[in-house]
């Protein structure tokens, strides 16, 4: 029988939360502690492994309260996945203490995935303290807060606690402990929380047979670094996820030595301004870019630059590019650096050419010591390699370039879940890998070309780290179908029943639709440099009809030899000869022979070997035949006279979308050929028609600008074709070559206007850096069948 008192005592219900997603170091236990204590519940919180874990006790109208707002109010850099919920049956200890409180972490190392948070940029609130002379951080040039600051990059382990990062060593102070136990406080839990009392402390060093040798710390540090960039001096710094080399930008001279020092002499660099207004003043910027520029990942964005170019930065920054890579300081260092110098910075990845960048402070003397003037680091250390992000704005969307900094290791849902852990280890270029378990992908940071032992360390080092952070032991691993890539050698140990390969164009096409959630037959436009076809020729300029576990060839582009293999990748005019001496003939025109002639009279001084390269283009003597958009462009950029000798992958096609710019032409002739069940784009008619014109003497501009238009219309050509046959109209551009703004926008718009669903890259890149996704979502899809 109920009692006069029980009926009047308020219901009160007990349940039980737990959260999924990025929920650990991004103050997800402090705002659920403030949002309950102000709701009137008790109870508690918790991180256990890479979940958090809520149970609470009050009335059922709050609770459902409580519920609703821990999703729609979330902090800033949270991201949740999944909260499941189940009531408790007796509020029992809960209804008796009216508190709420966070309880220390637990680690019950269970199976489940756990999500890592990205490193954030510095917040407003912590930038104004940082120049606030009444504040305590007053110039700390490791100020943060639950907001902002470093998390993948000082991670040791799982639950997110600061005993588990690097900052263990690194007590607190008894003012950073009021505030971290503060639950009023901004700081409240917050891990990475220090002040120059507690805190680590910056350094300068140079090296002993320098004239102005010198060690200092703290602001004197400081001082010698800024004093060093006014004089036109190079500076290693110690940033969030690896040491970055800093020049003047307004400088040619240090641009050059760095340039020099680096072994880098064409790729273009990135600039770091000081705030908004200073990017302003440098380039054209819509307002989508300045939200992707402000945002918490703070990633390096291509902008458009001012039509008449810009007198305060250094010529050689970006030669012959179309885009100018800029972006705001990343943390209170740079912003710092950049208020003592005043003008913008080229900040670049600590590293040489094709080596992985320096995060050890040893490694940064022995490396980059030669290179620089002085070394500004500091004495916490950095547990993984994050270079920073590379990113741009298309039709108001992100797309990544380069994914890294401020968005890895995030993981990337998968539309068919993994029936078991797996391991995709990528390409060659590029590289990234993929751990996937379940729905959950796990795209690890960009990782650099796999050209040599220094970045297959690094690659093995950081999926080693993480399998270990995410309690997670691949049972399949996925690679390329190429046996040379140094990514398939890696796991060519693995038993055959414990390997998939890949067909590197399916991969591109899947990362695509998989991102999209798309697991329906798509028409997959795969243009990129090369990647080995079922059919064992290097591809690159294919039409797929594919779904996430097959895919069927629709259409190519005509092939070419590649004279001398390899190496005409890095000689785009080998290519031009490839085509125009022996490519594919479908039919279409050819240059006659005194257009050849003419051709080549004018080349001895441009390509020292012509004989030998002309002599494998004709017998086909290690020149394998390719089909790829790649080296078609990189042949057209030849042709033009724009690029005869790339520095880096990619630098032909970067010039000539870069002369096109602005320039509007009629397209060139183009035709399509069927040709064994395929059809078949005419490279070779299509690169006559530009010659011809070279020979006319069209203004390059124009020819550019046709090649690109040309180019367009035949693909949105090849697509109408294979949708009349197949009926799909949905179409996923992927691969390097829409790395091309020009050319995916005028793609897009065409079949978009004929009615086509066009979806590109946007969360994982376009490029050889989104191969290990897909690669991830076809075995995925794949193993559920079996």
């Amino acid at each position: 029988m109920t009692s006069d008192v029980d009926a009047a005592r308020p219901r009160v219900a007990a349940r039980h939360w737990e959260v999924r997603g990025t929920v650990q170091g991004v103050g997800f236990r402090p705002f659920t502690h403030r949002l309950a204590t102000e709701l009137g519940l008790s109870g508690s919180v918790r991180n256990v492994d890479g979940a958090v874990e809520i149970d609470a006790a009050g009335n059922p109208a709050d609770l459902d309260r409580f519920r609703t707002r821990l999703a729609a109010e979330a902090p800033p850099l949270a991201f949740i996945t999944s909260i499941t919920e189940r009531e408790l049956s007796s509020p029992g200890p809960l209804e008796d203490d009216p508190a709420f409180v966070i309880l220390s972490s637990a680690k019950e190392h269970r199976a489940d995935f756990a999500e890592i948070p990205p490193d954030a940029a510095i917040c407003d609130a912590c930038l104004a303290e940082l120049f606030d002379p009444a504040d305590r951080r007053h110039r700390y040039p490791f100020i943060n807060c639950t907001d902002c600051g470093p998390r993948a990059t000082i991670i040791d382990d799982l639950p997110y606690d600061r005993s588990r990062t690097s900052m263990a060593g690194f007590p607190l102070c008894p003012e950073c402990a009021a505030e971290y136990f503060d639950s009023s406080n901004r700081r409240f839990h917050a891990e990475p929380v220090a002040c120059p009392v507690c805190g680590p402390e910056l350094s300068w060093w140079s090296s002993p047979e320098d004239p102005d040798w010198a060690e200092a710390a703290g602001d004197a540090a400081l001082a010698f670094a800024v004093a060093r960039l006014e004089t036109g001096g190079i500076v290693a710094i110690k940033g969030l996820g690896g040491y970055q080399l800093v020049c003047d930008a307004t400088d040619q001279d240090a641009v050059a030595r760095l340039r020099a020092g680096k072994h880098r002499p064409d790729k273009p660099f990135a600039v770091m301004a000081r705030d908004l207004a200073a990017i302003k003043a440098l380039t054209c910027v819509t307002s989508a870019e300045e939200r992707l520029l402000t945002s918490a990942a703070r990633p390096i964005v291509l902008v458009r630059p001012w039509p008449e170019g810009n007198p305060r930065l250094a010529p050689g920054i970006a030669p012959n590019a179309p885009r100018l890579g800029l972006f705001l300081p990343t943390t209170a260092l740079h912003h710092l650096l950049l208020r003592g110098i005043d003008r913008p910075l080229v900040v670049t990845s600590g590293n040489l050419a094709d080596a992985p960048i320096v995060i050890d402070d040893d490694a940064a003397r022995e490396v980059l010591g030669p290179v620089c003037d002085g070394i500004l680091a500091h004495n916490r250390p950095i547990r993984a390699r994050y270079d920073d992000s590379v990113a741009r704005v298309v039709a108001d969307r992100t797309q990544l370039i380069r994914r890294a900094r401020g968005y890895a290791p995030a993981a990337v849902d998968l539309p068919i879940p993994a029936s078991r852990p797996l391991l995709a280890v990528g390409a060659q270029l590029k590289h990234t890998f993929t751990l996937a378990v379940g729905r959950h992908a796990l795209v690890g940071p960009h990782t650099g070309d796999l050209s040599g032992l220094r970045t297959l360390e690094a690659f093995n080092e950081a999926a080693a780290r993480m399998e270990y952070i995410h309690r997670v032991k691949p049972e399949l691993a996925v690679h390329d179908l190429h046996p040379g890539y140094l990514s398939t050698q890696t796991v060519c140990d693995w038993s055959a029943g414990k390997r998939m390969a890949v067909q590197h164009h399916h991969a591109h096409i899947a990362s695509c639709a998989a991102e999209h959630g798309i697991t329906t037959p798509v028409l997959g436009v795969a243009y990129d440099g090369l990647g080995l076809g079922d059919d064992g020729t290097l591809w690159g300029g294919e039409v797929l009809l594919a779904d996430l576990r097959s895919y069927r060839r629709l259409a190519r582009f005509g092939r070419a030899p590649m004279p001398g293999g390899e190496a005409a990748v890095r000689h785009p005019l080998r290519m031009a000869l490839g085509y125009l001496v022996s490519g594919e003939d479908l039919g279409g025109a050819r240059p006659s022979s005194s257009q050849l002639s003419s051709f080549l009279a004018g080349l001895s001084s441009r390509e020292p070997e012509l004989g030998t390269v002309l002599r494998l283009a004709s017998s086909g003597v290690r020149s394998p035949h390719i089909s790829s958009v790649g080296r078609l462009f990189d042949a057209a950029s030849a042709i033009l006279g724009l690029c005869d000798h790339a520095g880096y992958e990619g630098q032909a096609a970067v010039a000539l979308e870069a002369v096109s710019d602005g320039a509007l032409a009629d397209p060139l002739p183009w035709r399509i050929a069927r040709h064994d069940g395929l059809w078949v784009l005419d490279s070779v008619a299509m690169l006559t028609a530009l010659l011809t014109s070279v020979q006319d003497q069209t203004p390059v501009p124009e020819l550019a600008a046709a090649f690109h238009e040309a180019l367009a219309m035949a693909t949105a050509g090849l697509v109408r074709k294979c949708a009349a046959d197949t009926g799909v109209r949905t179409v996923c551009l992927s691969g390097g070559v829409w790395q091309n703004q020009r050319l995916t926008t005028a793609v897009a718009d065409a079949l978009s206007d004929d009615g086509f669903r066009v979806l590109t890259n946007e969360r994982v890149p376009t490029n050889d850096g989104g191969i290990s996704y897909g690669q991830a979502a076809i075995a995925a899809a794949r193993t559920t069948d079996r």
